[in-house]
């Protein structure tokens, strides 16, 4: 009997670990700190820093199976799934990593080792591919393997050599491939049939070994580095005996679930693929903290959503749908992925409410469609009529694609991109955007914060900025910034703002407005008054009165979020927030507005943890240590192997490295000040502590004072005034 996917992803696995890697759970779908992604789409995303070394794990080998979405940006395979055999939106990448370990005798080796001796694939059905002038990976293939040179195949495109960008880390890859017979047509890698389906590419390995100078030049890395991926669905459908991913057992669990909810006969139906594919995508997507939207990651989702609703509704599905399909991915993937289980509710009532908000306009763009491809004269949709159904009725340009498909008619892609750039034009012109100063400046320094425990401490200037570049000096009076080798200043991350302060010399000040990350510099921005030499010895010291403000909101927002979380469900979760010395904003998943009793709930327990008066108890943890004890992490946060756990008492326990009270008492007092909705899905809840809060709840009795003596009356029967005034007047 052949091995399910769950047998063939922990087989993977174990197989590594038993060779010394380890095991490392998936990352997030949405990438940690790399603006360079829209979703994670391969193995290596979360290991990137640690092949540029700017990240140090306490192992040097590891192996994961990580889930990817390719559905938005670079790598957008949407509009195929469901008509290939192998383009998913999400799918999962088996990989194993040396950091600077084992190399390509190795890499090699152990591929070859789990192919053929674990998994029994037949040897005469494999062939690799090498980089043309990688004459030691032929070597090892040859002499080590066993290979005949037929079977190993030169490539000289950048098919087969790997770059981390324009510069940086790169090198040649080995790809193996699986020959499905000759009854399917297609040639191998390199020859002009290639893009057949009969020789398909299950792994590809790829050895880190050069360092790409802006000249072009190429540097011996000092530690070579290996990075694998095999594609989960992929390895399964040849093991299965079958040709199309779709006709594995975890596809072909989730068809049978669809044609029965859905109530079509016909199990080869193509939209039974693509919602299949599709609940997969967004499940996971909303498991880590995406909400429809109409941009970015959240139009992403939004697109993938409609287009399972829209072949739903081909299928002759009757009312909402999509939703019911959680439990059967939930029984085929909870195991793996227990977050599944844990977000269920959350992921049912997303794909329901956006399921319900669509289907009313569905309709009436498909009437809009149908009735247009009609009238037409040609066999090319009209660029402008695809981004009208875009723009005003939200319907995806892949949707109507998809339906001219099925039509056999094309689109004006042309004309959509021009209308769709006339659009981004307009919008620019009404919007102004400032440029991140992080996207201009890079540090090579790294700075050792030591705020937790210090008020103030010497260090020494290491990095200067003035106009954007890197100086040698800053004059009196003029703007900068200045990067120190340690400082007590917080560096604004995870929503809590950074420090104001001052840098003292013999000579003069530097008066700190900010405090900023660049890179793992802490980098302090205002006004020289004196001049700031690189070298030069400063005093460093923060306004210890605004920070302390600030550790009163900050810590009131863990309580706050626990509180979310007991008052409305689980499913909450931190999307944002703002904390500074006057008060805080919090950003959080929810679908409706938070009732006034609901608010006053929060308030009471959060008021409730504050009295109680809890120890803020502070820890380092291993990561994945931290989570199983049930520390709540940040979605889109990046961690480091080892993080900073506050608990206070047994209500809330967060990873986070920000500051915060000595006991909860310290924040004295709690009031929310106003709650609303800024996007789909996320809810805005703004409060202050302390001073501020009794300063708002005193505001607040002096109005409704000054109102009750306007009617006079007192402000305990001013209620009943009201409503015999407002009797009165009708």
């Amino acid at each position: 009997m052949s091995k399910t996917t769950a047998e063939i992803r922990c087989a993977f696995l174990d197989f590594f670990a038993a060779k010394g890697h380890q095991k490392v759970s998936s990352s997030s779908l949405v990438p940690a700190n790399d603006p360079t992604l829209l979703f994670t789409n391969a193995g290596m995303n979360q290991f990137k820093d640690v092949f540029l070394g700017s990240e140090a794990r306490s192992y040097n080998k590891a192996t994961s199976s990580q889930r990817c979405v390719r559905a938005g940006g670079k790598h957008n395979d949407l509009e195929n799934v469901g008509y290939t055999a192998r383009h998913h939106t999400f799918f999962e990448m088996l990989g194993n990593f040396s950091f600077g370990d084992y190399f390509k005798t190795q890499a090699i080796q152990y591929a070859w080792d789990f192919l053929t001796e674990e998994l029994k694939l037949s040897k005469d059905k494999l062939l690799v591919t090498i980089y043309h002038d990688d004459d030691e990976a032929f070597d090892i293939w040859s002499n080590q393997i066993g290979l005949s040179e037929d079977k190993i195949i030169r490539i000289s495109t950048s098919d087969n050599f790997w770059s981390m960008g324009d510069t940086g880390p790169c090198g040649p890859c080995s790809e193996i491939f699986y020959d499905h017979g000759e009854h399917i047509w297609g040639g191998p890698p390199g020859s002009p049939e290639e893009d057949g389906d009969r020789f398909i590419e299950i792994w590809n390995l790829v050895f880190m070994q050069f360092n790409r100078q802006s000249d072009g030049t190429m540097q011996p890395l000092p530690k070579p580095s290996i990075d694998t991926g095999m594609g989960l669905e992929r390895i399964t459908a040849i093991l299965q005996n079958v040709h199309s991913n779709y006709e594995i057992d975890i596809f072909q669990n989730l068809i049978e679930a669809t044609a029965n909810i859905v109530g079509t006969d016909d199990r080869q139906d193509k939209s039974l693929r693509v919602i299949a594919d599709h609940i997969r995508s967004c499940s996971f997507l909303i498991c880590d903290g995406i909400i429809p939207s109409n941009e970015g990651r959240g139009y992403v989702l939004r697109r993938i959503i409609r287009r399972a609703v829209r072949h739903g509704n081909k299928l002759g599905a009757s009312g909402v749908f999509f939703y019911r399909l959680v439990s059967a991915l939930e029984t085929q993937m909870g195991e793996a992925y227990p977050e599944l289980t844990a977000n269920r509710e959350l992921i049912e009532k997303v794909l329901k409410t956006e399921e319900e908000q669509f289907s009313r306009t569905l309709e009436r763009g498909m009437s809009i469609l149908n009735n247009a491809l009609s009238e037409l004269t040609s066999d090319v949709v009209p660029g402008e009529l695809v981004f009208k159904l875009y723009d005003t009725y939200g319907f995806p340009a892949d949707l109507t694609n998809d339906v001219a498909r099925e039509k056999n008619l094309s689109i004006d892609e042309e004309g959509f991109q021009a209308a769709m750039a006339a659009q981004r034009k307009r919008a620019q012109q009404a919007s102004q955007f400032d440029t991140d100063y992080n996207e201009l400046l890079k540090s090579n320094c790294a700075s050792e914060f030591t705020g937790y425990d210090k008020l103030t401490n010497q260090a020494k200037i290491v990095e200067l900025f003035a106009n954007g570049q890197v100086v040698n000096q800053l004059s009196d009076a003029e703007e900068g910034i200045v990067v120190l080798d340690k400082s007590p200043f917080y560096a604004e991350s995870g929503g809590q703002a950074g420090d104001t302060g001052v840098l003292k010399t013999a000579n003069g000040n530097f008066i700190v407005r900010d405090t900023v990350k660049l890179g793992n510099a802490i980098a302090h921005k205002g006004t020289a008054h004196s001049d700031f030499k690189l070298g030069d010895l400063v005093q460093a010291e923060f306004d210890v009165e605004r920070r302390e403000a600030i550790k009163l909101n900050h810590s009131a927002t863990h309580l706050m979020h626990a509180a979310l979380k007991q008052i409305l469900g689980e499913h909450v979760n931190q999307k944002g927030s703002l904390v500074s010395d006057e008060r805080f904003r919090f950003d959080f998943s929810h679908f409706e507005a938070v009732t006034n009793t609901q608010l006053q709930s929060v308030e009471k327990l959060v008021n409730q943890q504050i009295r109680a008066n809890h120890v803020l108890d502070t820890k380092l943890m291993n990561l994945d240590e931290a989570k199983a004890a049930g520390a709540m992490a940040l979605f889109g946060e990046k961690y480091t192997e080892d993080v900073r756990v506050v608990s206070m008492g047994e209500f809330s326990m967060e990873l986070c490295g920000g500051t915060h009270v000595n006991r909860t008492g310290d924040i004295g007092f709690f009031k929310i000040v106003s709650e609303g909705g800024i996007a789909a899905g996320v809810r805005r809840i703004e409060a202050v502590t302390g001073e501020q809060a009794l300063d708002a709840v005193q505001s607040q009795t002096q109005q409704i004072s000054q109102i009750a003596g306007l009617l006079k009356t007192d402000p305990q029967s001013l209620t009943a005034r009201i409503k015999t005034y407002l009797m009165a007047i009708k």
